[in-house]
């Protein structure tokens, strides 16, 4: 008897299970569906410099203008004077660079709207950890070239065009090192990102943003030996492309990613963008 009920009760069980099993067949596939429509022109070409991409700050942000719009965001990453020459050949609806006299040219010529600064940092020049050129201490960036210059420490520059290798040009002056007859000078021609693992592979020296050093930092043999001088500061600018000048832009979608950058909540997530992972805001606001 004892043996029979004991069957019986292990059935009741069993049949118990199941009943639930099929009360409970997919609980998770009645997610609320998204109520952002679909814009009619879902892509946004974006070119920009290397340096917003290299330190993190887009792909931090694009997930979520993506989410609450419905835009997709092709990024096409380069220094500024080829991210420039993207929007020029008709390949992006909008740029995000940090060159003034490049931006300024851009819409003189009738390729771009409006320029829109909106958020800086500064450069900084790093170096091999023992500072063989005695770089630190230097009044500015001029002087500290100048010291570079004087022992021949290895210096690495981008040499693309781009807004920092501008910067670097104009710290120089008129008597910039040439890479063909100064063989401590080394013309990359490439992204901030390779020319800080180039230069740590050399222990040499380089301008960079301090964006995308910081973001780097753990992974190169340099340390930082002059910051935010007074003729270091890069300001970074949005600017649409022209519809009445290039065709086949998506104007509207161009539009919607400038206004979300410059909203308050963009603004909340770019000032906080590096405090946790380095202890300091990589970017920040200009007051509007």
């Amino acid at each position: 008897m004892k043996k029979v009920l004991a069957i019986l009760l292990a059935v009741v069980f069993v049949l118990s299970l199941a009943a639930c099993g099929a009360k409970t067949e997919n609980p998770t596939t009645t997610e609320a569906p998204s109520t952002v429509p679909t814009p009619e022109n879902p892509t946004i070409r974006l070119s920009t410099t290397t340096s917003v991409n290299d330190s993190g700050l887009l792909p931090y942000l694009l997930p979520t203008f993506e989410a609450e719009t419905g835009y997709k965001v092709e990024v096409q990453s380069a220094g500024t004077g080829a991210a420039i020459q993207k929007a020029i050949d008709g390949n992006a609806d909008v740029i995000l660079v940090h060159a003034k006299a490049s931006e300024e040219e851009f819409i003189e010529g009738g390729y771009g709207v409006e320029r829109l600064p909106f958020m800086y940092n500064y450069f900084v020049i790093v170096g091999p950890k023992d500072d063989p050129a005695k770089v630190n201490g230097s009044a500015d960036a001029k002087e500290a070239f100048g010291k570079i210059r004087d022992a021949k420490a290895k210096f690495v520059s981008r040499g693309d065009e781009s807004g920092t290798h501008k910067a670097e040009l104009k710290i120089w002056g008129d008597d910039a090192p040439d890479a063909q007859k100064d063989s401590w000078y080394i013309s990359a021609g490439q992204g901030m990102g390779a020319c800080l693992t180039m230069a740590s592979e050399q222990q040499a020296y380089c301008l960079t943003d301090k964006a995308t050093f910081l973001s780097m930092k753990d992974e190169l043999n340099l340390d930082i030996v002059l910051a935010e001088g007074d003729d270091m500061k890069n300001t970074y600018s949005l600017i649409a492309v022209n519809p009445d000048k290039i065709d086949g832009l998506n104007t509207e979608g161009a539009q919607a990613f400038i206004d979300w950058m410059l909203s308050d909540e963009a603004s909340a997530l770019i000032a906080k963008y590096g405090e946790k992972e380095y202890g300091v805001a990589l970017f920040t606001l200009i007051e509007k």
